[in-house]
């Protein structure tokens, strides 16, 4: 049976949900696939970094940072304080790299990705940033040393959307798309319907861990807008930037812009969307007050959908509800599969 040697560069919330994903996976994956796997190498900014060639202890690994140790103490040796001299010193097939997002460059993701492929990794990630900025060199990168860089999870967590359009629908021509793609939010715009402000449902974000300290980067735009720059880029083959993107976020959402809405019999949404003009592609990020005709109407929370118009579907659509890390994990394990066949 043929052991792959994982290694992590990021292991937050989503890191640690595929980590427990794999051991509950592993017997199917040993007999579905003949493999089995170790993880040699998890390196974190907060919590240390650990090697061994042999394969560290997960449940240890994942009870240290549960703890709120430092994952130094489970490695077999000092370990490189470096990201990139990380990569290089610790023995992997498939790197999963789950650092922030990086909106306007995609680094360091990029760097991270580029030395996994060059180390004869295959390269997994749910990071935006390098599916943006840097799509073709990575994409280029892989085909030259004959692996793989998959990022199913970078836009709607574990749906199927790029392995979609790769896989089961070959040969079609996106013309448009139209969505819901932020959760945040759309969490927001739900709780303030019920009589919260604007600020109290930020806080409950933060509470349950969907907002960072600084929501701006969702409620601002920039994460739908970078969501709708990675469809474009891979899907409809136009290379686009956030920064290219008409986008306009929630913070102009009143109460009273709220209750207008409710008097209409219609709510208000983030919609990210994109057209084949011509030669060109029309986006925009920007609030809308959606009719119950509108199959966005009943988006709720945290809650996501997407629908694409093609040459030969004119309408086909994707809900996902209430996603959470292991959603997220699970897209990262799917594309790790398909290195697998």
């Amino acid at each position: 049976m043929e052991v792959i040697k994982i290694v992590f560069m990021g292991f937050g919330n989503v890191g640690q949900a595929l980590a427990r994903l794999l051991i509950e996976r592993r017997d199917f994956v040993n007999k579905k696939y003949n493999v089995d796997f170790i993880v040699p190498g998890i390196y974190t900014k907060r919590h240390g970094a650990a090697i061994n060639s042999q394969g560290l202890d997960i449940d240890r690994s994942l009870q240290v940072i549960s703890d709120g140790g430092s994952l130094n103490d489970v490695s077999a040796l000092e370990c490189p304080k470096d990201a990139l001299e990380f990569i290089r010193a610790c023995p992997g097939d498939v790197l999963f790299e789950n650092s922030p997002v990086n909106h306007i460059s995609g680094q360091p993701a990029i760097d991270h990705l580029k030395a996994g492929l060059e180390f004869g990794m295959n390269v997994i990630t749910a990071n935006k940033g390098p599916v943006v900025h840097g799509y073709k060199q990575l994409t280029d990168l892989a085909a030259r040393q004959g692996k793989q860089f998959l990022f199913e999870s970078s836009v709607m967590d574990g749906a199927p959307i790029f392995s979609l359009f790769r896989e089961a629908l070959p040969g079609l021509e996106l013309h448009a798309f139209r969505g819901i793609l932020n959760s945040c939010t759309n969490m927001i715009l739900t709780r303030m319907e019920s009589g919260e402000t604007f600020d109290q449902a930020v806080e409950y974000g933060r509470k349950i861990g969907i907002t960072e300290t600084d929501p701006s980067a969702d409620v601002d735009g920039w994460d739908a807008a970078i969501k709708v720059a990675a469809l474009v880029t891979v899907l409809m083959g136009v290379p686009l930037l956030p920064q290219d993107i008409i986008r306009e976020g929630i913070r102009g959402i009143t109460p009273a812009e709220i209750q207008k809405a409710r008097d209409q019999g219609k709510r208000w949404k983030l919609v990210c969307s994109a057209r084949r003009v011509g030669e060109q592609i029309t986006t925009s990020v920007a609030p809308e007050m959606v009719s119950p005709d509108s199959p966005l109407f009943s988006i709720n929370g945290t809650s996501s959908y997407i629908q694409f118009e093609t040459d030969s579907l004119p309408g086909l659509g994707i809900v996902e509800s209430d996603p959470g890390p292991k959603t997220t994990a699970y897209g990262l394990f799917a594309d790790w599969l398909q290195t697998l066949r």
